[in-house]
Formats: C-alpha cells, structure tokens, sequence
C-alpha cells in the first residue's frame, strides 16, 4: 500500500523500567520492531529523539514540524507516522496540522503502556497507525490510538491511564479502525495551512494561567513581566473570570501580548454569554475567543501565531484565521 516514513520521538511507547519508573529510553528501530507490518507498507526510520513528551519544549516540536517537511520533499513517500508520547500528544500534532499543507496523512500515536508488558497496547496503535498513514488522504493530521482515527485539531487526552485515551468532547468521532481497514465517519474542517515558521533563536514564551474562585491578576501579571509574548486564560464556564482579569487582560493587549481565550470545561465553545468579567468583557478587552480549542491547543495557535508575523495586528489575524475553522459542536455549553 506504501512507502511510510516513521519519526520516532519517545514516550510510553519507548519507554522501559528505570529502577523508580518508566521513562523512554528505546530507540525507533526498537520501536518499530514490536509491531507487525500492514501488508504492502514498507517503513524508513527517521529516529528524531527519544524523551517522555512532558520534558519537550517548543524548540523540539519545531524541529519536528520542521523534518515533516523534510520527509514530505521526497515525492515517494506515501505517509508519515509519528511515535509520541501521550502527555503532549495533542499539542504536537496540532502544531503539525496547522502547518501541513499535503494530501499525505501524518498520523500521530503512542501507547498508555509500556514497551514489553504483555498486554501492552505499543504494537497495536502502531499497526494501527501505519495503516491509516497509508490509506488516507486530503484530511491533514490525524492521532490513530484504541482502534480510533481523531483529527488532531480539538482532540485531547481524556484518560490518564485508559487505554481509550484521545478524544474531542465536542464532536463526532472521526474514524474507526478494524479487520485491517480504516473507516472514515466525516471529513475534519482545517484553515489554509500556515506556512512554515523559522527556527528562532529563542522561542516566544506563551504562558497559560487558570481562573478559579477567588482568582487574581496576580499570575497574568506575573506571566507578562516574564516577558510572555501570548497568554492563553483558561476561564470558567464558556470563558468567564472577573473584572480584575478583564483589566489585565487589556493591559496585557495594550502591551501587544496576543491573549487567547479557553475554558476549562471539557466541552462545548467559549460563548460570549456573561458580562461583569466574562467572556463579553474578556474579548471586548481584546482576548481572542478559541472555540472548542481546549488550552494546550489554544497555546500551540498563539504559538504559531507569533511566529507567523512580528506585527501584532497581523499576528491577531493570524490568530483568529487559525481557530475559523470550528465545525459543528456535538455539545453545547
């Protein structure tokens, strides 16, 4: 079916017993080697690194957005297929989708166990994946994990330690997988793909501070005089804190930070409902409301946005172009 390129970056699914716990420490051909082989997918190994995904910073996910591409300027592949661990899953592959702009699928997936348990689920996600990685085309990124296809934009981790670990809360499912054959449900709704950012000598800092009873400016502040360029707030409700953070934020704004808003329900848009510091007030203020972009998404958008431009009005734009394209929400809030 294919010429498939698998990246290896670590994780559970590279992972081994270290004397106090698991941490990665396979490289990819091991990796590799625990799965069997779809039939008619030949696999190349690009071993990228081999880190538990908590530890990664965004200097690594660049520099896995940046060999994609580099896989991707080879006409003869057919696929990629990326080896990740699951904490920060969700961010990398977002990241990779807002800048993918190719028919060939990049599929993400990982394991909640790891490698060499008896019943561990490394060998299957990973068929699993190759699999999908060969036979999909024109739906940008995707996480194969559970016998499930997700899009990367909107899904998250839902499960600590389930083995069903991915899912978006606020839309259908995207795929299924079984008997050696994936099945589309729907067709995910993407932006214009961005165009691929410079490596930066310094990445931007782009904070994320969390609203709760009895929550204060304190923490926004604090994030823009360490020099954060964008703050994500993960608010209450449909996206609401208080008056002392409407303020900040506007100060924070005034200061060209590209504040982006989230809440910290699990499903469902921020909705401009409530005024008296909510979401009325914040995105008057000059947040940028996310949708159903749950908070490490909402971060990687920011993210690119500051990357895609040194002008703050344009970074906005860029900003709001990216989270445009929300489809329908299965939940509302």
């Amino acid at each position: 079916m294919g010429r498939i390129v698998v990246i290896s970056t670590g994780g559970t699914i590279a992972s081994r017993w270290q004397g106090s716990g698991f941490a990665a420490d396979a490289d990819g051909q091991e990796v590799v080697a625990t799965a069997p082989l779809p039939e008619g997918v030949t696999v190349e190994l690009v071993d990228l690194f081999s880190v538990n995904s908590p530890r990664l910073t965004t200097a690594h996910q660049l520099t896995l957005l940046r060999t994609v591409h580099e896989v991707f300027a080879d006409p003869g592949v057919d696929g990629i297929v990326v080896t990740h661990g699951t904490d920060t899953l969700e961010e990398s592959a977002f990241l990779v989708d807002l800048h993918h702009h190719d028919a060939r699928s990049v599929v993400f997936t990982g394991s909640q166990r790891p490698m060499g348990t008896a019943d561990g689920d490394g060998p299957g996600n990973l068929y699993d994946a190759l699999l999908t990685a060969a036979t999909t085309r024109g739906l940008g990124v995707l996480i194969a994990f559970a016998g499930r296809v997700h899009a990367a934009r909107g899904t998250v981790k839902t499960q600590a330690v389930g083995l069903d670990a991915f899912a978006d809360p606020s839309k259908e499912l995207l795929g299924k997988i079984g008997y050696g054959k994936v099945t589309m449900l729907r067709t995910p709704q993407r932006p214009e793909a961005l165009p691929l950012p410079a490596m930066p000598e310094v990445p931007p800092r782009v904070d994320m501070v969390m609203h709760h009873a009895d929550g204060d400016p304190l923490l926004l502040n604090a994030a823009v005089e360490a020099g954060a360029r964008g703050i994500v707030l993960v608010g209450t409700g449909a996206g609401n804190a208080t008056p002392e953070i409407v303020e900040a934020v506007e100060a924070a704004v005034a200061r060209g930070v590209l504040v982006a808003l989230t809440t910290r329900v699990m499903a469902g848009p921020v909705t401009e409902i409530y005024t008296h510091g909510g979401a009325v007030d914040l995105v008057a203020a000059g947040a940028v409301p996310t949708g159903t972009l749950r908070a490490g998404q909402a971060r990687i958008a920011v993210l690119s946005a500051l990357l895609a431009s040194d002008d703050a009005a344009e970074r906005t734009k860029v900003l709001r172009e990216v989270l445009a394209a929300a489809g329908p929400v299965l939940v509302d809030a």
